[in-house]
């Protein structure tokens, strides 16, 4: 992303303009964009990013996502971009003045700054609870926009601090026309399987597990659906691709942004622990247990939805030593995204077989094994059930493409290097 000489760079966020009922903040961010593409001479959009935030957040939006822009304009335009962007964020808390300071459920801002942000801003927002006052102090007030609240500042800023590096994933977001929102969106499920054949540098439309589709939204929001990929051009084919299949919805416009999505940067890393206490129950099948790591016990939690990451935590035993990588919840406990078992203790389950695959007897006390049909003698000893080791991936598990976090990295991308 070069600059031309005689131009001024700008970095562009927003976030919190979304209703859990209606809007969105990507369809506003692109709103925002064509405006100044068509209102500042000489605008040029060098690129759109879009971050998933910190999952436990408080105040998080339906998406918990915030977007930003990279844009230059030439330098006889600085100012007039700036009055642009004052009177679109005007016109936009006029549109939702009948929901602002409600319970606070929408708080916009939108920031504007010739200079990039200290990346802890990103990894405060994408790790943990962060607090209004915590940006205040590092964000100058003459850089955004915002109404009598201003939560909206902290995932605006996190946005346009965001350093993408070469492993960055791309959504394409596709949006409907105005009348058709709130309607059923028409992606049939054959095009999306097949979108999933042909394309093979996009990932996670559907999950096989439910025959599921996971492009498109089932919110009454102006997203007709999402393609992410690992590039740029490779999101776009795949976009002018759907728009040809018979029966589906014709997207009204589209935009392609890089992402944090399968980076896990919301994670700080794999651990290894041994468990301390046989798995608990709890009432809607999830399940939990401690282990200890060095020398602090950790209490770990799979939910239901957890799938393979589920049963593989109810079948461990105490002694069992185990690996995970998951999300610190605000009462201290992980909640697991993925989970191995590197050694497990022996379950003792039966005396060996014969070749004719007959359980064998003692013979007495101080004797062999022996089978009474065949006669096989063998040392007296018991048989362990090795546990549940799943072959792929190197025995680690993960949830179903539908119940995995946007931000969480596929084990069919990066299989995690050994502990």
């Amino acid at each position: 992303m070069s600059g031309r000489a005689d131009s001024s760079r700008f970095y562009i966020g927003l976030d919190d303009t979304d209703h859990p009922d209606f809007g969105c903040t990507t369809a506003t961010f692109d709103d925002l964009l064509n405006l100044l593409t068509k209102s500042v001479d000489g605008f040029v959009c060098l690129e759109r990013r879009l971050v998933r935030l910190w999952p436990f957040a408080a105040r998080r939006t339906r998406g918990n996502g915030a977007l930003s822009a990279i844009v230059e304009v030439p330098n006889n335009q600085s100012e007039k971009l700036r009055d642009n962007c004052a009177s679109f964020f005007e016109d936009l808390l006029l549109s939702l003045e009948d929901h602002l300071d409600i319970n606070n459920v929408i708080s916009p801002v939108l920031v504007i700054s010739q200079y990039n942000f200290d990346e802890q801003l990103y990894f405060s927002a994408v790790r943990g609870e962060v607090q209004k006052s915590d940006v205040e102090n590092k964000i100058s007030v003459e850089n955004y926009f915002s109404g009598k609240s201003n939560w909206g500042l902290i995932g605006a800023s996190a946005a346009i601090a965001w350093n993408p590096n070469a492993h960055s994933s791309w959504e394409l977001i596709a949006w409907r026309s105005d009348e058709l929102i709130g309607k059923k969106r028409l992606v049939p499920k054959e095009v999306i399987m097949q979108l999933d054949k042909l394309h093979s540098d996009t990932f996670l439309n559907r999950d096989p597990t439910i025959d599921k589709g996971l492009i498109s939204p089932r919110t009454p929001c102006p997203v007709l659906y999402g393609i992410r990929g690992k590039s740029y051009e490779a999101v776009e084919k795949a976009h002018f691709w759907i728009q040809e299949q018979a029966g589906v919805e014709r997207a009204e416009r589209y935009a392609v942004h890089r992402t944090n999505q399968l980076s896990d940067d919301h994670i700080l890393g794999f651990e290894s622990g041994t468990v301390l206490v046989n798995p608990k129950e709890t009432k809607g099948a999830h399940s939990s247990l401690k282990v200890i790591k060095d020398g602090q016990i950790v209490s770990l939690v799979a939910f239901k939805e957890g799938g393979d990451v589920n049963k593989l935590l109810r079948k461990l035993q105490i002694g069992d030593c185990i690996s995970w990588a998951g999300l610190k919840s605000p009462d201290s406990s992980v909640h697991l995204e993925r989970l191995k078992l590197n050694k497990p203790t022996p379950r003792i389950k039966h005396r060996p077989k014969c070749c004719s695959q007959i359980t064998m007897r003692s013979a007495g006390e101080g004797q062999p094994l022996r089978c009474k049909k065949c006669g096989l003698k063998m040392e007296k000893h018991w048989v362990a059930d090795i546990q549940y080791t799943p072959e792929q991936y190197d025995g680690w598990v993960e949830p179903s493409a539908s119940q995995r976090r946007h931000l969480s990295m596929p084990l069919s991308h990066n299989l995690p290097q050994k502990l």
